[in-house]
């Protein structure tokens, strides 16, 4: 069973060399390989959450080479759950990216671009669940950073280079960071395995190890976007392609919680700056709410809503025992699947009326009823309504912090409360606003340029496929409008300089061809949406209702979790031996 382990970084690597092997040649062979690894990851994230739940954490040594020499992999209780939510979320987003036509675009490029991308980005997410040491945790934090940039900035538009070259440069004073705490950490123990650290970093001076703790906690605090350190993300993710946004919202930043959940309980027992997560949490749930309360657009709403959650996983962190372990793990879990939904159900909404400016939007409830359930319910889960998901994690969360009874655990308590609240008051003003209201006048005539790259000086472009993607899944014939140089709809001629984009305010025809920014192909607003698109956004809902119907489970299998970690004594002996 051990062998397992290294499966789920190793197939997605294997195949992206394949794909880059076989180039922008045989599409749907292309999709069918990308959608089996991927189905395969899942699988095997499955059988090792069962295995480490049953035997305890799996260890693999590859090479065979013992530490603090080898590459050590481990899956416990926690990994195991990581890493069986994040495979299905990913093959999710993956089918939805099928059905928008992200994989056509990609093969008109020299090389496929997105599924390698992806398949990569999976791989280095896979890589830091499973990281037995702080080396192979920081090699999965490039990874992910590089496919991340190349997955930010697809297409090449202004915009997206500009936010890419946030978060990379952001990313890489985070790398840095990390890479003179390894060299510290190193230098003091001599080791830099989990297992081994977890043993020998008991003997280090206590102002030494606080500073080791502080300079991680930092880093990931980075990555996991915790206030005061959370400013690039509204700006980043926003102007990404639907499911690049979805997965890297639902995704990326949990890799930064997780990375804090392992290093605190196993490396930094004792929580010496406990008081300090606090704050920080409570800080992003406050400050995370009330810019989402600010916000007009549907994506920024939903990039603030995901700071302020934030700060309930960093809650249960900071308090350290059991209870709180266990919440956060939950609500972790429950997060992914949550705001990659609502990410999804806003592309669905791009898609349709071409913008995601709550004040342009309206009417949705009555013309597309299935787009309301889809949102509805994972908007209400997100929000903490009993007795979905959203409200297990919470509850968990806050009965932890009542029985802490400190001053700041009730802080936190009330804290949570109150953005629950505010939560629930942004949803509910996105549902008046886009869904239950009468469409504003003129939202039936006109859509929206949705993203448009620059003409070139003769105004020629290529008309690329289908918009979809596939004969089967698209609802539009695409052509050109007629005239030559000017964009659709526009009226004005390439190069004017006039700013287009989602919530540019540019209107063209319902329905008309825009030059969009996938790699310069055409894009449709449509009111007839891609059933690829429709189907995974159904199942994404459906996995988040089915944490409700598996609550008792999920809660015992989060407690022998936090259990496990607390007692770090199972994860130990696993890699270094009994």
């Amino acid at each position: 069973m051990n062998a397992l382990v290294p499966l789920p970084v190793l197939l997605p690597l294997c195949v992206t060399g394949l794909k880059l092997a076989i180039g922008p040649r045989l599409h749907r062979f292309q999709r069918f390989i990308s959608i089996a690894v991927l189905g395969a990851v899942l699988v095997l994230s499955v059988v090792l959450m069962v295995a480490a739940d049953r035997h305890g954490p799996l260890s693999v040594h590859l090479g065979d080479f013992a530490p603090p020499v080898g590459i050590t992999l481990v899956a416990d209780r926690l990994a195991g759950l990581m890493l069986t939510v994040s495979s299905a979320v990913t093959l999710l987003v993956l089918v939805y990216s099928l059905g928008q036509g992200m994989a056509d675009r990609d093969d008109q490029a020299p090389v496929g671009v997105f599924h390698p991308a992806y398949l990569i980005l999976v791989a280095g997410v896979s890589c830091t669940f499973l990281a037995g040491d702080l080396v192979n945790l920081y090699v999965g934090f490039e990874i992910m950073l590089v496919a991340s940039f190349v997955l930010l900035t697809i297409g090449g538009t202004a915009t997206r280079i500009r936010a890419g070259s946030t978060y990379v440069i952001i990313s890489l004073f985070s790398s840095v960071l990390f890479l003179v705490a390894i060299a510290m950490t190193y230098a003091v123990a001599g080791t830099v395995n989990f297992a081994q650290l977890a043993q020998r970093l008991q003997e280090v001076p206590l102002g030494v190890r606080t500073l080791l703790e502080a300079m991680l906690l930092t880093v990931f605090a980075i990555k996991a976007a915790v206030f005061p350190l959370a400013a690039w993300l509204p700006d980043s993710y926003p102007t990404a392609p639907a499911p690049v946004t979805a997965v890297f919202a639902g995704l990326l930043t949990k890799v930064g919680v997780y990375s804090m959940l392992r290093t605190q309980t196993l490396l930094f027992p004792g929580h010496r700056l406990g008081d300090l997560l606090m704050l920080a949490a409570l800080a992003s749930m406050v400050v995370g709410i009330l810019g989402a309360v600010a916000q007009t657009d549907l994506k920024r709403v939903l990039s603030f809503t995901l700071i302020s959650h934030i700060g309930y996983m960093v809650f249960g962190i900071a308090l350290a025992g059991g209870g709180g372990i266990s919440g956060a793990i939950v609500y972790v879990a429950h997060h992914i699947t949550v705001q990659t939904t609502l990410f999804l159900v806003t592309g669905l909404i791009e898609r349709r009326d071409g913008t995601t400016e709550l004040t342009r939007l309206g009417g949705l409830a009555k013309t597309t009823p299935l787009l309301a359930v889809l949102f509805f319910v994972p908007a209400m889960n997100l929000a903490g309504i009993p007795p979905l998901s959203g409200f297990i994690g919470k509850l968990g969360l806050m009965r932890a912090g009542v029985a802490d009874g400190g001053g700041w655990a009730w802080a936190l308590v009330a804290g949570s409360a109150a953005t629950s609240l505010l939560t629930l008051y942004v949803m509910a003003k996105v549902w008046n606003l886009a869904f239950w209201r009468d469409a504003p006048p003129g939202a039936e005539e006109e859509g929206v340029v949705l993203e448009s790259a620059e003409d070139d000086d003769t105004g020629d472009d290529d008309t690329g496929d289908d918009e979809t993607g596939d004969d089967e899944t698209g609802d539009n014939e695409e052509e050109r409008a007629p005239g030559s140089g000017e964009r659709p709809g526009s009226g004005e001629p390439p190069g004017s300089g006039r700013p287009t984009g989602s919530g540019s305010g540019l209107p063209v025809p319902a329905g008309a061809v825009v030059s969009a920014g996938f790699l310069g192909q055409s894009i449709t607003t449509t009111k007839h949406l891609p059933w690829p698109m429709l189907v995974a956004t159904g199942a994404a809902v459906a996995l988040g209702l089915s944490y409700t119907v598996l609550g008792g489970p999920l809660t015992t299998f989060t407690q022998a979790a936090a259990t496990e970690l607390l007692a770090r004594t199972p994860y130990i002996e696993a890699v270094l031996g009994r």
